[in-house]
């Protein structure tokens, strides 16, 4: 399994059911807080090719974007083989 990246915020709902997308799924992911991060949100932003929301979702170095492309995935049936790959 890949490893799973979220950028988030404490207060944004789009975080929230991203991640409990991802509860579902059962997969572990590293949840990186970019509250008050001016530095992180940088290299968010870097990593996201220019896109300052959040939550910015990458699955190895694939990245997913927010929490309306991760529900698109599953819906497609393509989110399970994104995150088995190795």
């Amino acid at each position: 399994m890949q490893p799973i990246d979220i950028y988030t915020t404490r207060t944004c709902g789009f975080c929230q059911a991203a991640k409990r997308l991802l509860d579902k799924k059962g997969v572990a992911y590293n949840e990186i807080d970019v509250s008050g991060d001016a530095e992180g949100r940088a290299k968010m932003t870097q990593r996201a090719k220019g896109r300052t929301s959040v939550p910015q979702i990458f699955v190895g170095e694939t990245h997913v974007g927010g929490c309306d492309e991760l529900y698109e995935l599953d819906g497609s049936g393509k989110l399970d083989p994104l995150l088995a790959a190795e």
